[in-house]
């Protein structure tokens, strides 16, 4: 029997365990979608408890707590802070098999040195263990820094004033780039009702009078220049699904201009404006050498009790199947009539997707980027051993993993960073296995290339960040 997440954790060949202890162990952490507050990175923030690390806002947590019984009293919430700790410790004794439980415990023995396992009866003294630390020895800067850490890319609105990077790029205490990604869904989500209050706001704020289709493209290039001299060269968007429903200019106007008017845009007109909104980015991106980050396949706000109550991203979305292959596909190629691909991660949410992404981007791939169109790392319900394991084979078995820009940390958390090591270690095992099982020759050097290249190496080039 193998003793409980010891320094050879999820390895279980000899070549697994080299590649990773000689390789992947080492290297630095690009972080380049994330979505931590820039405020808490600027104040070096420090938190008070445990609980204020792990529950605070994560709704993976809580799905577990909710699916174990626990009273939302102790989820969302006026319990105390070490209630709601005994009630997530009690519920983890029970997640055999579930991420969350080697998450949690990678990050008690990475940052707090704690070997034992989290369950109802230790919870004192874990609580104890991580609260004597985080109160003489964490903050916000330090666990990134302890992290190895290099770059991080947060998550921004289109209207936000940058204000934090600002004063995180002027402090040279602090030599970790904290760099704005730009997310502009908000813009894009013209059937929701808060739609024209944004777009208020974004004219206010670019100093373009919002009015239609073309002169909201001129205010979203003013803020677009905004981010890029603020060091933005990445951007990301959450959809339904990739959609292509092209239109006229003049009918996306015309749909614009009804909306801010206070009517209701039907079905079809939302899937237009969403099209040539999404194409009129992408092109943008391309002229100004941005990244194009897509995450899609989710059914979000399921439950209606409970979104009265809590509103989103509190732990009530699902994997969604409306994705169409088809349209992912002519939606790159509309970009490629022109040649005005950027270079575009595709996430999607439902892994049944994985073979039509890694068929699709290998239709678009050319010199501009080693593997420009990439399928991005399994994502949210599937960032587990199983799912990373499927997403990393699928890309093998129809594209070129070797050029894989690997996995980001997609968390609220600081000690999320432990994400990377989980993730390294199973893409070892899998490699490892293929050279035990003489599908790939014992080639160290291209070994070594491949697995540094995942891990690290090939984002920095993907991207073209200064590191």
């Amino acid at each position: 029997m193998k003793q409980f997440m010891d320094k050879d954790f999820l390895l279980s060949t000899e070549s697994a365990k080299a590649l990773f202890h000689n390789y992947a162990e080492h290297m630095p952490i690009l972080d380049y979608h994330c979505h931590i507050n820039p405020r808490e990175i600027a104040e070096d923030r420090k938190f008070d408890n445990i609980t204020q690390v792990w529950l605070g806002g994560d709704h993976y947590k809580w799905r577990q707590m909710r699916s174990n019984g626990v009273d939302e009293k102790y989820i969302t919430g006026d319990a105390s802070d070490r209630e709601k700790f005994q009630k997530w410790a009690e519920t983890m004794e029970k997640l055999i098999g579930n991420p969350l439980y080697h998450w949690s415990h990678l990050e008690l023995q990475r940052y707090f040195g704690y070997t034992g396992h989290l369950c109802g009866d230790t919870a004192e003294e874990v609580w104890n263990l991580c609260n004597e630390q985080l109160k003489n020895k964490w903050s916000v800067r330090s666990l990134i820094k302890a992290s190895n850490v290099t770059l991080v890319c947060t998550t921004d609105d289109p209207i936000d004033t940058l204000e934090w990077h600002k004063v995180i790029k002027a402090d040279k205490t602090f030599d970790v780039q904290v760099l704005p990604a730009w997310r502009p869904d908000k813009a894009t989500n013209i059937e929701k009702p808060e739609y024209a209050s944004y777009m208020e706001k974004l004219s206010e704020v670019s100093g373009v009078k919002v009015t239609d289709f073309t002169s909201l493209k001129e205010a979203i290039k003013n803020r677009m220049a905004y981010f890029a001299e603020n060091g933005c060269s990445v951007s990301d968007h959450g959809l339904d699904f990739i959609l292509y429903h092209p239109a006229s200019e003049e009918t996306i106007n015309g749909i614009v201009a009804k909306k801010l008017a206070g009517q209701e845009v039907s079905h079809e007109e939302m899937l237009q404006y969403k099209t040539e909104f999404m194409l009129f980015l992408a092109k943008e991106y391309h002229r100004m050498n941005w990244a194009m980050q897509i995450h899609y396949g989710c059914k979000r706000d399921n439950n209606a009790f409970m979104y009265k109550q809590l509103g989103p991203d509190t732990g009530f979305d699902s994997i969604g199947d409306a994705a169409s292959a088809a349209q992912t596909a002519d939606f790159l190629n509309a970009l490629s009539a022109t040649n005005e691909i950027p270079r575009t991660i595709l996430y999607s949410l439902n892994p049944n997707d994985d073979a039509a992404i890694g068929t699709i981007i290998g239709c678009f791939q050319d010199t501009e980027a080693a593997g420009k169109i990439q399928h991005g790392s399994a994502w949210w319900f599937n960032d587990h051993k199983v799912g990373m394991t499927n997403q990393m084979t699928s890309l093998a078995n129809l594209g070129c993993l070797g050029n894989f820009i690997g996995m980001l940390t997609d968390s609220r958390s600081f000690l999320s960073y432990t994400r990377h090591e989980y993730f390294r270690r199973i893409m070892c095992e899998l490699i490892g296995g293929w050279v035990d099982n003489g599908e790939y020759p014992d080639d160290q050097k291209a070994l070594k290339k491949i697995v540094e290249g995942i891990c690290y190496n090939n984002a920095v080039k993907y991207f073209g960040f200064d590191l």
